[in-house]
């Protein structure tokens, strides 16, 4: 059963997905056919970008 509201925007993962460089593999088979370990990656980038973010607000409100 497919989820409805996932965490990621379309946008965000598309961002992403270009960024590690599998996109050309979600044109072909759409997101189900990413490897786990491309998944895994796309998760871990979106962390990393979202700490970052936060960070940088942290910074700004000093």
């Amino acid at each position: 059963m497919p989820r409805k509201n996932g965490v990621m925007s379309d946008r965000l993962k598309v961002e992403i997905a270009k960024e590690l460089g599998f996109y050309d593999v979600v044109e072909r088979e759409g997101w189900g056919g990413i490897k786990s370990r491309d998944a895994g990656n796309m998760v871990k980038r979106a962390v990393e970008m979202a700490e970052t973010g936060l960070m940088n607000g942290k910074n700004q409100s000093k």
